[in-house]
């Protein structure tokens, strides 16, 4: 591939990934705030009652960035940045896998390549490691956590470019179909037992604390990380689809 088509495609995914930033920042702020607030309202409640136990023992902290601007501008700016940042990966990624993994069409590689990212980036260390909203953890504790967390990361998208790789290794004997069912056979128990053997999130939630509001955050970040890699693949195949149909009229 081309420089100059990787620099367009690279372009592209960007603006796919901002498009996509768009409606996954319109799903955070209906579906995830209610949880977030619902969350803080515990930990404030938790601290006025520490407060009144113990008199002068608590010092308010001057809030620097408001609520009603961290639920709108600051999350809407973290959403964007994001998605644009991601977008820009997933071409790159789409870029490489275009031609070597089958012949597919620009949309069905999009498809795959933010499906792919979807599953080895998010949902895989979301099962070991789940989000959790504020007043959930012990703030001593989120440099290790957020460590696990990115080594989950890690190990999943190792994982999955092993599984690629054993597929394509394997689809000139068994074909491309059991090929791919051996391959992602083979990246469900590496990720089975790499989940077993990594430590887990003992503390991570609060006791007492409201399962519903936990639930209802976890299944809203789920689905603004769904939302994300939809528009995406949607938004980047219709792009890289236009980039392609350029390439065979010149």
């Amino acid at each position: 591939m081309h420089g100059s088509t990787v620099r367009n495609l690279l372009v592209r995914g960007m603006l796919a990934g901002l498009i996509a930033g768009l409606f996954a920042f319109a799903v955070a702020y209906v579906a995830g705030e209610p949880s977030v607030d619902a969350s803080i309202a515990v930990e404030e409640a938790a601290a006025a009652k520490e407060a009144a136990a113990h008199p002068g023992h608590h010092e308010e902290e001057a809030e620097l960035v408001s609520r009603t601007v961290q639920s709108t501008a600051g999350l809407a700016t973290g959403v964007l940045v994001y998605g644009v940042a991601l977008g820009g990966i997933a071409a790159l990624a789409y870029c490489f896998l275009a031609g070597r993994v089958g012949r597919f069409t620009p949309r069905a590689t999009a498809a795959l390549t933010a499906g792919a990212a979807f599953v080895t980036v998010y949902l895989v260390p979301f099962l070991k490691y789940p989000a959790t909203p504020p007043a959930v953890g012990n703030p001593d504790t989120i440099g290790k956590r957020t460590t696990l967390f990115f080594l989950m990361i890690l190990l999943s998208v190792l994982l999955g470019v092993a599984a690629t790789m054993l597929g394509r290794r394997l689809a000139p004997r068994l074909g491309n179909w059991n090929a791919t069912l051996v391959a992602l056979a083979g990246f469900v128990v590496a990720v089975v037992l790499a989940c077993a053997v990594l430590p887990g999130n003992e503390d991570a939630v609060a006791e007492g604390f409201p399962a519903a509001v936990l639930w209802d955050f976890r299944l809203a970040a789920l689905a603004v990380q769904a939302t994300l890699w939809a528009v995406f693949a949607a938004a980047f195949g219709y792009l890289a689809d236009r980039v392609a149909g350029r390439m065979v009229r010149s």
